[in-house]
C-alpha cells in the first residue's frame, strides 16, 4: 500500500523518498529532544527540529540518488560490454582470442 505526503507525494514509487523521510524524522526526533534536554527550551527545541528534519531529509535524499545515479551508470555499462561481448565473441575483433603467426600474416 502506498503512503503519500502531503496528500499528492506517493512516497513507495519514488526512488529514496521513503528512506529521506524515515531517516529525516529520526534525526528531527533525536536533535530536537536533545536540545530541549539541554537548554529546556520548547519553542526552540521545535525550531532546532524542524530544522535537522529538512537538513537529514534533503542530505540523505541527495546521497541516495546519487549512489542510484553512479548505479544506472554501471548497469548501463555492463550491459553495453555484455551486449559487445556476445557481437564480437569469436570473431577476429574478439580481445581474448588469441592470433597465432599464419593468422597475423593473413590478415
Amino acid at each position: 500500500q502506498s503512503f503519500k505526503l502531503f496528500g499528492f507525494l506517493d512516497v513507495k514509487n519514488i526512488p529514496c523518498a521513503g528512506e529521506s523521510v524515515l531517516y529525516g524524522s529520526l534525526g528531527a526526533l533525536v536533535m530536537g529532544l536533545g536540545h530541549f534536554l539541554a537548554t529546556s527550551r520548547v519553542k526552540r527545541s521545535c525550531d532546532v527540529a524542524v530544522g535537522s528534519y529538512i537538513c537529514t531529509m534533503l542530505g540523505y535524499w541527495f546521497y541516495c540518488r546519487y549512489n542510484l545515479a553512479q548505479q544506472r551508470i554501471r548497469q548501463r555499462m555492463l550491459k553495453e560490454g555484455m551486449k559487445n561481448r556476445i557481437l564480437f565473441e569469436g570473431s577476429y575483433l574478439d580481445p581474448e582470442k588469441k592470433q597465432t603467426g599464419s593468422e597475423r600474416s593473413d590478415s
